[in-house]
């Protein structure tokens, strides 16, 4: 569909909100998107500023199946078969997000936005980057970037990601941060794939892509983004990094970063900067989603019929996982424990439920842990394993923490009370009222 035409349709269904007054890129844009999540909204105006600015577009799994052309409980297979068979893009000329192209950097002139009070400064967190090493080609990946000059960023890298490998193997970088894109490519760079697997390859196989060649840098990147940051990344050149709003909504803590120096901003001749608010709900949705398919996989590698996986908003859509099973053994809700962890190793709390409780409802996943669940036998504890550097309560330094799974799953062989939830008679309302 691509991204302009994405925002027009939301536009014509009456489901975007404008900002027509003027408004600030320092926190007054953050609070607006945060207090109307997760309606989408476009800003007009923006102080000592010439581009428009958007942000709410994927909030929910929702959003994101009807960009797609699907449902939500098409998603999971829908991924699963992209990473499975994913294909080449098709490269292009005269790319849209090349039609302006500027190489006197002053990034002061973008919207990069200051989210909340203790932020270390600007942030960029919609970011899609591409990077490249020598052996393994391509990575598409997501890192939050702090401005602190008129053309550096510090960019947070994660230790464990094929960036971060590519950069100790290197000792600097080629990398194009990408802004304004459409869910396919969002997701993709969310994905955790083997190393040497472009994702914008499973971007395409989700809907089809063109890119292009970087103007400055030895990369090829979405042809269709708004905004094109091209540049290098050095590795022992190193600048503070935060405080910044992690996943977890709590704030994250100062780091020595390497730092970005942007060399070229390419972009859409009326470029559109896509926000999107750390730890608010599409962070949430971005990151936790693409971890479902993994979890599905390995649940069902394990012999047990896995139908639905949810990584949820409440556990931060990172910690916690609630996976729906058609239990046919008595120890299904335990191999699918373990499946969960494997499928998703920075996962805290897995919850095993059955196929008549509704994952995305927090109040059936409770009631079948207050009806179903006895936590002599029905949780398996962990402990003391890797978990998530997220986590505010894992060991500092070493992100250890214990781990549980709850089988939430009723008996196969009944003894005593029904597990069943009674069901009333379905009437058409609007006969009586």
């Amino acid at each position: 569909m691509g991204f302009r035409e994405h925002i027009k349709k939301l536009d014509e269904e009456g489901i975007l909100r404008k900002v027509d007054i003027e408004v600030s890129k320092y926190l007054e844009i953050s609070g607006i998107l945060k207090e109307v999540e997760p309606t989408p909204v476009v800003f007009n105006k923006i102080t000592d500023n010439n581009f428009r600015l958007i942000g709410n577009l994927f909030c929910t799994k929702q959003s994101i199946a009807s960009y797609l052309g699907v449902t939500p409980a098409d998603l999971i297979l829908m991924l699963t078969k992209a990473i499975d068979n994913h294909s080449e893009p098709e490269t292009i000329n005269n790319a849209p997000c090349q039609e302006i192209i500027e190489t006197n950097v002053d990034l002061d002139k973008l919207p990069i936005l200051i989210h909340c009070e203790k932020d270390g400064g600007p942030y960029i967190s919609s970011g899609v980057v591409v990077t490249r090493d020598p052996e393994y080609g391509q990575n598409l990946d997501f890192h939050r970037a702090m401005q602190f000059s008129k053309n550096q960023f510090a960019t947070r890298v994660v230790r464990g990601r094929h960036f971060q490998k590519f950069l100790e193997r290197n000792g600097e970088l080629d990398v194009a941060f990408c802004i304004g894109n459409t869910p396919n490519v969002l997701i993709a760079a969310a994905t955790s794939v083997d190393i040497g697997v472009d994702e914008l390859r499973i971007a395409n196989a989700l809907e089809p892509i063109q890119i292009t060649k970087a103007k400055t840098v030895d990369l090829l990147v979405p042809a269709d983004s708004e905004f094109i940051l091209e540049g290098r990344v050095y590795l022992e050149e190193k600048h503070a990094e935060g405080p910044f709003v992690d996943l977890t909504e709590t704030y994250d803590m100062i780091r020595e970063e390497p730092v970005f120096e942007v060399k070229a901003i390419t972009y859409k001749k009326d470029a559109i900067w896509q926000a999107l608010l750390p730890g608010a709900l599409e962070h949430k949705i971005l990151m936790g989603m693409p971890r479902e398919p993994t979890i599905f996989r390995k649940v069902n590698e394990k012999g047990v019929n896995c139908l639905d996986v949810n990584v949820n908003p409440g556990g931060c859509s990172w910690l916690h996982a609630i996976v729906q099973i058609n239990k046919k053994s008595d120890n299904d809700g335990k191999l699918a424990i373990e499946g969960a962890f494997e499928g998703h190793r920075s996962c805290k709390h897995v919850y095993i439920v059955d196929k008549d409780i509704d994952i995305y409802d927090p109040l059936s996943v409770e009631w079948a842990m207050a009806t179903r669940f006895q936590g002599d036998v029905d949780m398996i504890v962990k402990d003391k394993e890797p978990g998530s550097s997220l986590d505010p309560s894992a060991e500092p330094g070493t992100k250890l923490t214990t781990k549980i799974g709850f089988d939430l799953t009723a008996p196969l062989v009944i003894k005593g009370k029904n597990f069943g939830k009674a069901e009333f008679p379905k009437v058409d309302i609007n006969k009586y009222f």
